[in-house]
């Protein structure tokens, strides 16, 4: 999605005969941007924050699912800072000079494709998890030594395929001054990689990995299944609708330069890029707080900071496991209930 830093110059220089039209567009960005940003930016740090907060001092990194769980919110937090700078720009100008220009275009790519390279490891884990439950439970401690392997190289790899970005991102003056690259060979490259890390790769893992683990659940017994299926259907719904129409609007927009100038374009690009940014709010919630335990720990946390000082939720969470450990008397049930994060 750095794609959209890209798009500057012809924001600030579309050619249309209609000006009223033009700087109606100019207000809506002006106010749509920096709201949009904000908003994701408070939900993305708060949702994100939680997570770490509670891995950090409540639960320990016991498996293979917990090594992606943290990546995941630390990728998104990165993101998220970023978007400040961003909506100011966006709004008036970049005033932050050439190294922030290159070290925030940095930030904010690294982070974008190892929160995508996190949620392809995290759907290959459910499927290991659901599909050969017995396989990793006799092996835990090799798996979490595998997942800490993968989440290094998810870093590596994404900052190598970040460099281009990096190397090539300037301060330039055109109506105003903005942080960009500009490079026909480079945005071939950016946008290239970009639909193949950030949206194929991502999108083809879910459509293997949850059919073999759709088929699974479908033949377990235990009251968790429908439960389960539920949740993954929500994971590749809220994937396909953040992130299709804004990797849509870019190929689409790729095809031809025309429509760097087209108003109702730039509206398009600028509204489904922010509902793609939804994806930092959103993966706290459907990774993590979905999980039985992260509840519980969550509640802890929330008791401990006193926010519910009277509340007994010790026994509530109690009732809870219990009813897990029952549905785990069988090997099937058990693999239904180990989706549960």
């Amino acid at each position: 999605m750095d794609d959209e830093h890209d798009i500057d110059p012809w924001l600030f220089n579309i050619s249309s005969d209609d000006s009223e039209e033009h700087e109606r567009f100019l207000k809506f960005k002006g106010v749509f941007l920096p709201c949009m940003y904000l908003t994701v930016f408070v939900f993305g740090l708060v949702g994100n924050s939680l997570v770490l907060v509670i891995y950090i001092f409540y639960q320990k990194l016991r498996s293979l699912t917990d090594v992606f769980l943290v990546n995941l919110p630390v990728a998104d937090l990165v993101f998220v800072c970023t978007l400040p700078f961003w909506a100011y720009a966006g709004t008036y100008e970049w005033v932050f000079g050439t190294v922030m220009c290159k070290t925030l275009h940095g930030m904010y790519t690294v982070n974008f494709y190892v929160s995508m390279l996190t949620l392809t490891c995290i759907t290959v884990d459910r499927f290991i998890v659901v599909v050969q439950a017995t396989k990793v439970f006799n092996q835990q401690a090799k798996w979490k030594i595998w997942g800490q392997i993968t989440c290094l190289l998810t870093w590596v790899v994404s900052l190598l395929v970040s460099l281009p970005q990096i190397i090539y991102a300037r301060v330039e003056r055109l109506d105003i001054h903005v942080c960009q690259y500009h490079s026909e060979a480079i945005s071939t490259v950016v946008l290239t990689t970009q639909m193949i890390l950030g949206f194929l790769l991502p999108l083809l893992t879910m459509i293997v990995c949850y059919s073999s683990i759709i088929k699974t659940l479908l033949h377990a017994r235990g009251f968790q299944k429908h439960k389960s299926l539920k949740i993954i259907f929500v994971v590749v719904a809220v994937f396909l609708l953040t992130q299709t129409p804004f990797n849509l609007a870019i190929l689409i927009r790729s095809t031809s330069r025309e429509y760097y100038n087209m108003i109702s374009f730039q509206y398009a690009i600028i509204v489904t890029e922010a509902i793609a940014y939804l994806r930092a709010c959103l993966n706290p919630v459907l990774y993590a707080f979905v999980g039985l335990k992260f509840r519980k720990n969550l509640w802890k946390l929330a008791k401990d900071i006193g926010c519910f000082p009277s509340l007994g939720v010790s026994s509530q969470w109690k009732s809870s496991e219990d009813s897990s450990k029952t549905c785990s008397a069988s090997h099937n049930a058990e693999t239904t209930s180990m989706f549960q994060l």
